[in-house]
Protein backbone atom coordinates (compact mmCIF):
# COMPACT_ATOMS: atom_id res chain seq x y z
CA UNK A 1 0.00 0.00 0.00
CA UNK A 2 1.23 3.30 -1.20
CA UNK A 3 0.61 6.09 1.62
CA UNK A 4 0.06 9.40 1.01
CA UNK A 5 3.31 11.10 1.05
CA UNK A 6 4.67 8.97 -1.62
CA UNK A 7 1.63 9.27 -3.75
CA UNK A 8 2.22 13.40 -3.25
CA UNK A 9 5.74 12.52 -4.41
CA UNK A 10 4.56 10.77 -7.43
CA UNK A 11 1.78 13.31 -8.23
CA UNK A 12 4.72 16.07 -8.04
CA UNK A 13 7.42 13.99 -10.19
CA UNK A 14 4.24 13.41 -12.76
CA UNK A 15 3.58 17.06 -13.11
CA UNK A 16 6.93 17.98 -12.76
CA UNK A 17 8.13 15.68 -16.03
CA UNK A 18 5.29 17.15 -18.23
CA UNK A 19 6.70 20.37 -19.12
CA UNK A 20 10.23 18.96 -19.26
CA UNK A 21 8.81 16.11 -22.34
CA UNK A 22 7.04 19.25 -24.01
CA UNK A 23 10.64 21.07 -23.88
CA UNK A 24 11.92 17.77 -25.08
CA UNK A 25 9.52 17.64 -27.96
CA UNK A 26 10.08 21.02 -29.37
CA UNK A 27 13.91 20.23 -30.00
CA UNK A 28 15.53 17.78 -32.34
CA UNK A 29 17.43 14.72 -32.27
CA UNK A 30 20.86 15.97 -32.47
CA UNK A 31 24.32 14.67 -31.71
CA UNK A 32 28.46 15.57 -31.97
CA UNK A 33 31.14 13.44 -32.24
CA UNK A 34 34.59 15.10 -32.07
CA UNK A 35 36.87 13.96 -34.67
CA UNK A 36 40.13 16.47 -34.74
CA UNK A 37 41.63 19.24 -33.82
CA UNK A 38 44.34 21.22 -36.21
CA UNK A 39 46.38 24.04 -34.47
CA UNK A 40 48.01 26.73 -36.57
CA UNK A 41 49.85 30.09 -35.90
CA UNK A 42 50.08 32.73 -38.03
CA UNK A 43 51.82 32.53 -41.25
CA UNK A 44 51.69 35.09 -44.07
CA UNK A 45 50.13 34.05 -47.83
CA UNK A 46 50.65 36.57 -50.31
CA UNK A 47 51.75 39.51 -48.21
CA UNK A 48 48.74 39.16 -45.63
CA UNK A 49 48.83 37.31 -42.31
CA UNK A 50 46.61 34.36 -42.24
CA UNK A 51 44.89 34.97 -38.60
CA UNK A 52 41.47 36.75 -37.30
CA UNK A 53 39.37 34.16 -38.91
CA UNK A 54 36.09 35.14 -37.21
CA UNK A 55 33.53 33.54 -39.56
CA UNK A 56 33.81 30.55 -42.05
CA UNK A 57 31.15 29.23 -44.92
CA UNK A 58 31.50 26.45 -47.16
CA UNK A 59 30.83 26.28 -50.63
CA UNK A 60 29.33 22.48 -51.03
CA UNK A 61 29.54 22.70 -55.13
CA UNK A 62 33.20 23.32 -55.26
CA UNK A 63 34.28 21.39 -51.57
CA UNK A 64 35.56 24.72 -50.52
CA UNK A 65 35.34 26.85 -47.31
CA UNK A 66 35.40 30.53 -47.24
CA UNK A 67 37.03 32.34 -43.72
CA UNK A 68 36.69 36.30 -42.91
CA UNK A 69 39.48 37.87 -41.42
CA UNK A 70 38.55 40.90 -38.79
CA UNK A 71 42.09 42.26 -39.21
CA UNK A 72 39.77 46.00 -40.18
CA UNK A 73 42.22 46.44 -42.42
CA UNK A 74 45.44 47.29 -40.48
CA UNK A 75 47.38 44.68 -41.32
CA UNK A 76 46.51 44.63 -44.64
CA UNK A 77 43.42 45.15 -46.33
CA UNK A 78 40.20 43.83 -45.27
CA UNK A 79 39.64 40.29 -47.07
CA UNK A 80 38.66 36.88 -46.66
CA UNK A 81 40.15 33.46 -47.70
CA UNK A 82 39.79 30.48 -50.13
CA UNK A 83 40.51 27.15 -47.82
CA UNK A 84 40.67 23.12 -49.03
CA UNK A 85 40.09 21.69 -45.99
CA UNK A 86 40.74 17.66 -45.32
CA UNK A 87 37.33 15.93 -44.55
CA UNK A 88 38.80 14.66 -41.51
CA UNK A 89 42.33 15.84 -40.69
CA UNK A 90 44.93 13.53 -39.81
CA UNK A 91 46.35 12.92 -36.56
CA UNK A 92 49.40 11.48 -37.78
CA UNK A 93 49.74 14.92 -40.64
CA UNK A 94 47.74 17.81 -39.17
CA UNK A 95 49.54 20.64 -41.30
CA UNK A 96 47.95 18.85 -44.11
CA UNK A 97 44.55 19.50 -42.92
CA UNK A 98 44.48 23.10 -43.82
CA UNK A 99 45.39 24.73 -47.47
CA UNK A 100 45.00 28.29 -48.32
CA UNK A 101 44.07 29.04 -51.77
CA UNK A 102 43.60 32.60 -52.13
CA UNK A 103 42.82 35.44 -50.50
CA UNK A 104 40.62 38.48 -51.73
CA UNK A 105 40.38 41.71 -50.98
CA UNK A 106 37.16 43.43 -49.56
CA UNK A 107 36.10 46.67 -51.95
CA UNK A 108 33.53 49.12 -50.95
CA UNK A 109 30.36 50.18 -53.28
CA UNK A 110 32.94 52.88 -54.83
CA UNK A 111 35.62 49.96 -56.17
CA UNK A 112 38.04 51.11 -53.50
CA UNK A 113 39.92 49.40 -50.92
CA UNK A 114 38.42 50.15 -47.30
CA UNK A 115 40.67 52.08 -45.35
CA UNK A 116 42.23 51.06 -42.45
CA UNK A 117 39.84 51.29 -38.86
CA UNK A 118 36.62 51.70 -41.42
CA UNK A 119 35.51 48.27 -41.15
CA UNK A 120 35.13 45.21 -38.87
CA UNK A 121 34.37 41.99 -40.85
CA UNK A 122 33.26 39.12 -38.07
CA UNK A 123 30.92 36.69 -40.30
CA UNK A 124 30.92 35.23 -43.59
CA UNK A 125 27.46 33.25 -45.42
CA UNK A 126 27.42 31.82 -49.10
CA UNK A 127 24.10 32.71 -50.90
CA UNK A 128 22.39 30.35 -53.22
CA UNK A 129 23.12 32.53 -55.81
CA UNK A 130 27.07 32.31 -55.10
CA UNK A 131 27.19 35.85 -53.32
CA UNK A 132 28.77 35.96 -49.88
CA UNK A 133 27.00 37.93 -47.15
CA UNK A 134 29.54 39.84 -44.46
CA UNK A 135 29.08 41.30 -40.93
CA UNK A 136 30.56 44.48 -40.11
CA UNK A 137 30.90 45.74 -36.61
CA UNK A 138 31.82 49.00 -37.73
CA UNK A 139 34.12 51.27 -35.31
CA UNK A 140 31.82 53.10 -32.94
CA UNK A 141 34.80 54.96 -31.61
CA UNK A 142 34.76 56.81 -34.59
CA UNK A 143 31.43 56.44 -35.38
CA UNK A 144 31.22 54.48 -37.90
CA UNK A 145 28.06 52.16 -38.17
CA UNK A 146 28.17 48.52 -38.38
CA UNK A 147 26.86 47.03 -41.79
CA UNK A 148 25.50 43.91 -43.37
CA UNK A 149 26.88 43.75 -46.91
CA UNK A 150 26.29 41.33 -50.17
CA UNK A 151 29.71 41.09 -51.90
CA UNK A 152 31.08 39.63 -55.37
CA UNK A 153 32.91 36.71 -54.06
CA UNK A 154 35.25 37.30 -57.31
CA UNK A 155 36.24 40.65 -57.08
CA UNK A 156 34.86 41.46 -53.81
CA UNK A 157 32.91 44.37 -54.36
CA UNK A 158 30.14 45.42 -52.49
CA UNK A 159 26.85 45.04 -54.43
CA UNK A 160 24.71 46.18 -51.78
CA UNK A 161 23.76 46.90 -47.91
CA UNK A 162 21.11 45.15 -46.18
CA UNK A 163 18.68 47.76 -44.21
CA UNK A 164 19.24 47.48 -40.76
CA UNK A 165 16.50 48.84 -37.92
CA UNK A 166 17.96 52.57 -36.55
CA UNK A 167 17.26 51.19 -32.98
CA UNK A 168 20.59 48.80 -33.61
CA UNK A 169 22.33 51.68 -34.70
CA UNK A 170 24.29 54.04 -32.75
CA UNK A 171 23.83 58.54 -33.09
CA UNK A 172 21.11 58.03 -35.92
CA UNK A 173 17.88 58.92 -34.02
CA UNK A 174 14.56 56.65 -33.98
CA UNK A 175 11.68 59.17 -33.49
CA UNK A 176 13.79 62.78 -32.16
CA UNK A 177 16.99 64.34 -30.65
CA UNK A 178 15.27 63.17 -26.96
CA UNK A 179 15.62 59.31 -27.80
CA UNK A 180 17.41 57.58 -25.01
CA UNK A 181 20.95 56.05 -26.10
CA UNK A 182 21.01 52.98 -27.99
CA UNK A 183 22.51 50.95 -30.77
CA UNK A 184 24.97 48.05 -30.75
CA UNK A 185 28.17 49.20 -28.69
CA UNK A 186 31.86 49.35 -29.69
CA UNK A 187 33.34 45.88 -30.82
CA UNK A 188 30.36 44.13 -29.74
CA UNK A 189 28.23 44.50 -33.12
CA UNK A 190 26.90 41.68 -35.67
CA UNK A 191 29.39 38.99 -34.71
CA UNK A 192 27.19 36.41 -36.16
CA UNK A 193 25.47 35.67 -39.63
CA UNK A 194 23.90 32.93 -41.07
CA UNK A 195 21.38 32.49 -43.93
CA UNK A 196 18.36 29.57 -43.86
CA UNK A 197 18.83 28.08 -47.51
CA UNK A 198 16.13 25.64 -48.75
CA UNK A 199 16.46 25.83 -52.34
CA UNK A 200 19.51 26.62 -53.99
CA UNK A 201 18.11 27.89 -57.10
CA UNK A 202 19.46 31.67 -57.25
CA UNK A 203 15.90 33.46 -57.95
CA UNK A 204 14.28 31.66 -54.51
CA UNK A 205 14.31 33.50 -51.67
CA UNK A 206 16.09 32.58 -48.61
CA UNK A 207 16.71 34.16 -44.92
CA UNK A 208 18.97 35.88 -43.14
CA UNK A 209 19.65 35.67 -39.38
CA UNK A 210 22.20 37.73 -37.26
CA UNK A 211 22.26 39.33 -33.99
CA UNK A 212 24.96 41.36 -31.95
CA UNK A 213 27.38 39.83 -29.65
CA UNK A 214 25.99 41.26 -26.51
CA UNK A 215 23.31 43.67 -25.34
CA UNK A 216 22.56 46.59 -27.25
CA UNK A 217 23.40 49.95 -25.09
CA UNK A 218 18.84 50.52 -24.12
CA UNK A 219 18.88 46.35 -23.20
CA UNK A 220 21.62 46.65 -20.70
CA UNK A 221 21.48 46.25 -17.02
CA UNK A 222 23.99 46.44 -14.54
CA UNK A 223 26.58 43.72 -14.94
CA UNK A 224 24.01 42.27 -17.19
CA UNK A 225 24.64 41.57 -21.11
CA UNK A 226 22.60 38.91 -21.47
CA UNK A 227 19.64 40.13 -23.36
CA UNK A 228 20.15 40.08 -27.11
CA UNK A 229 17.83 40.94 -29.99
CA UNK A 230 18.00 38.56 -33.00
CA UNK A 231 16.87 39.64 -36.48
CA UNK A 232 15.09 37.61 -38.58
CA UNK A 233 15.13 38.96 -42.66
CA UNK A 234 13.43 36.81 -46.10
CA UNK A 235 15.79 38.26 -49.20
CA UNK A 236 13.81 38.13 -52.20
CA UNK A 237 15.57 38.05 -55.84
CA UNK A 238 13.89 41.31 -57.19
CA UNK A 239 12.93 44.10 -54.04
CA UNK A 240 14.32 44.87 -51.21
CA UNK A 241 14.84 42.47 -48.11
CA UNK A 242 11.90 42.47 -45.66
CA UNK A 243 12.52 42.09 -41.31
CA UNK A 244 10.17 39.33 -40.64
CA UNK A 245 10.88 39.40 -36.57
CA UNK A 246 13.43 41.07 -33.88
CA UNK A 247 13.43 38.12 -30.68
CA UNK A 248 14.92 37.82 -27.52
CA UNK A 249 17.47 35.51 -27.47
CA UNK A 250 19.19 34.75 -23.66
CA UNK A 251 23.15 34.47 -23.27
CA UNK A 252 23.44 31.49 -21.14
CA UNK A 253 23.16 32.48 -17.37
CA UNK A 254 27.14 33.38 -15.99
CA UNK A 255 27.19 32.01 -11.88
CA UNK A 256 28.07 33.90 -9.63
CA UNK A 257 30.83 32.70 -8.36
CA UNK A 258 32.86 32.18 -11.77
CA UNK A 259 35.72 33.91 -12.76
CA UNK A 260 34.08 34.99 -16.17
CA UNK A 261 35.06 38.46 -17.44
CA UNK A 262 33.21 38.37 -20.83
CA UNK A 263 30.51 36.70 -22.68
CA UNK A 264 28.91 36.76 -26.10
CA UNK A 265 27.06 35.25 -28.57
CA UNK A 266 29.72 34.76 -31.28
CA UNK A 267 28.38 32.85 -34.44
CA UNK A 268 24.76 31.12 -36.04
CA UNK A 269 24.21 28.76 -37.97
CA UNK A 270 20.33 28.05 -39.99
CA UNK A 271 19.77 23.95 -39.05
CA UNK A 272 18.52 22.47 -42.86
CA UNK A 273 15.22 22.54 -40.69
CA UNK A 274 13.47 25.64 -41.39
CA UNK A 275 12.77 26.91 -37.37
CA UNK A 276 16.18 25.61 -36.06
CA UNK A 277 19.61 27.27 -34.98
CA UNK A 278 22.94 26.44 -34.07
CA UNK A 279 24.54 29.22 -31.54
CA UNK A 280 27.94 29.05 -30.53
CA UNK A 281 28.70 31.17 -26.92
CA UNK A 282 31.98 32.12 -26.48
CA UNK A 283 33.40 32.99 -22.57
CA UNK A 284 36.98 34.52 -21.48
CA UNK A 285 37.43 34.15 -18.14
CA UNK A 286 40.25 34.13 -15.66
CA UNK A 287 41.34 30.89 -16.85
CA UNK A 288 41.23 31.00 -20.67
CA UNK A 289 38.87 30.44 -23.17
CA UNK A 290 35.35 28.58 -22.99
CA UNK A 291 32.66 27.84 -25.56
CA UNK A 292 29.02 26.70 -25.53
CA UNK A 293 27.04 24.91 -28.56
CA UNK A 294 23.08 25.84 -27.93
CA UNK A 295 20.39 24.26 -30.48
CA UNK A 296 17.69 27.48 -30.77
CA UNK A 297 13.94 26.97 -31.71
CA UNK A 298 12.50 29.79 -33.25
CA UNK A 299 8.88 29.09 -33.12
CA UNK A 300 6.36 31.30 -30.73
CA UNK A 301 9.09 33.73 -29.69
CA UNK A 302 8.07 37.13 -29.22
CA UNK A 303 8.53 39.78 -31.93
CA UNK A 304 10.53 42.27 -29.42
CA UNK A 305 10.77 44.79 -32.45
CA UNK A 306 7.87 47.47 -30.46
CA UNK A 307 9.39 47.11 -27.00
CA UNK A 308 11.67 50.12 -26.89
CA UNK A 309 13.85 48.38 -23.84
CA UNK A 310 14.67 44.93 -22.70
CA UNK A 311 16.01 46.52 -19.63
CA UNK A 312 13.03 46.24 -17.87
CA UNK A 313 10.56 43.19 -16.56
CA UNK A 314 10.37 40.53 -19.13
CA UNK A 315 7.15 39.50 -18.48
CA UNK A 316 5.72 40.54 -22.27
CA UNK A 317 8.70 39.07 -24.07
CA UNK A 318 8.67 35.36 -24.46
CA UNK A 319 12.39 34.87 -25.38
CA UNK A 320 13.96 32.19 -27.95
CA UNK A 321 14.15 28.50 -26.47
CA UNK A 322 17.48 26.98 -26.90
CA UNK A 323 18.93 23.93 -25.62
CA UNK A 324 22.61 22.81 -24.56
CA UNK A 325 23.96 20.81 -26.84
CA UNK A 326 27.93 20.66 -26.06
CA UNK A 327 30.05 22.53 -23.20
CA UNK A 328 33.26 22.13 -25.17
CA UNK A 329 35.05 22.70 -22.27
CA UNK A 330 34.29 19.01 -21.44
CA UNK A 331 36.38 17.79 -24.14
CA UNK A 332 39.62 18.32 -22.09
CA UNK A 333 40.88 19.82 -24.95
CA UNK A 334 42.45 23.41 -24.72
CA UNK A 335 40.14 26.15 -26.38
CA UNK A 336 40.82 29.25 -28.02
CA UNK A 337 38.69 31.52 -28.62
CA UNK A 338 36.18 30.24 -31.08
CA UNK A 339 34.14 32.74 -32.98
CA UNK A 340 33.02 30.81 -36.83
CA UNK A 341 30.63 28.04 -37.21
CA UNK A 342 29.85 26.04 -40.57
CA UNK A 343 28.45 22.46 -41.52
CA UNK A 344 30.75 20.75 -44.11
CA UNK A 345 30.33 18.11 -46.12
CA UNK A 346 28.14 14.59 -45.64
CA UNK A 347 29.95 11.60 -44.77
CA UNK A 348 29.19 8.46 -46.02
CA UNK A 349 26.87 7.67 -42.82
CA UNK A 350 24.56 10.78 -44.25
CA UNK A 351 26.14 12.66 -40.70
CA UNK A 352 27.85 15.72 -41.78
CA UNK A 353 30.81 17.67 -40.59
CA UNK A 354 30.50 20.43 -38.11
CA UNK A 355 33.25 22.81 -38.47
CA UNK A 356 34.88 25.46 -35.67
CA UNK A 357 37.80 27.76 -36.06
CA UNK A 358 39.03 30.31 -33.09
CA UNK A 359 40.19 34.07 -34.24
CA UNK A 360 43.42 34.33 -33.11
CA UNK A 361 43.74 38.17 -32.54
CA UNK A 362 47.22 38.39 -34.45
CA UNK A 363 48.59 37.27 -30.92
CA UNK A 364 51.61 35.23 -30.71
CA UNK A 365 50.40 33.84 -27.55
CA UNK A 366 46.98 31.84 -29.21
CA UNK A 367 46.52 29.60 -32.65
CA UNK A 368 43.91 29.28 -34.89
CA UNK A 369 42.30 26.38 -33.97
CA UNK A 370 40.06 24.14 -36.26
CA UNK A 371 37.71 21.90 -34.89
CA UNK A 372 36.11 19.00 -36.59
CA UNK A 373 32.93 17.34 -35.42
CA UNK A 374 30.62 14.71 -36.78
CA UNK A 375 27.50 16.27 -36.54
CA UNK A 376 24.53 14.01 -37.20
CA UNK A 377 20.71 14.14 -36.64
CA UNK A 378 18.38 11.72 -35.73
CA UNK A 379 14.60 11.62 -37.77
Amino acid sequence: MIGLSALLALSLTACDTRPLQAENRLFLDLSLELLGTVELPTFDFQDTPVGGLSGITYDRQNDRYYAISDDRGILAPARFYQLKLATIPDAQAPEKAVEVESVTFLKDAQGELYAPHTIDTEAIALSPRHTLYIASEGNIGRQIPPFIGEFDPTTGQLLKTLRLPKRFLPNTPIRNEEDIPHGIRDNLGFESLTLGITSLAPDDPFRLFTAPESALVQDQLEQDDSRLRLLHYVINPIGPELLISENLYLLDPIPPDSLTLAQGLVELFALEREGYLLSLERTLSLTGFGAKLFQVATGNATDTSRIETLSGSLSNAEPLRKQLLLNLEDLGIPLDNLEGMTLGPRLPDGSQILLLVSDNNFSEDQVTQFIWFRFNQKP
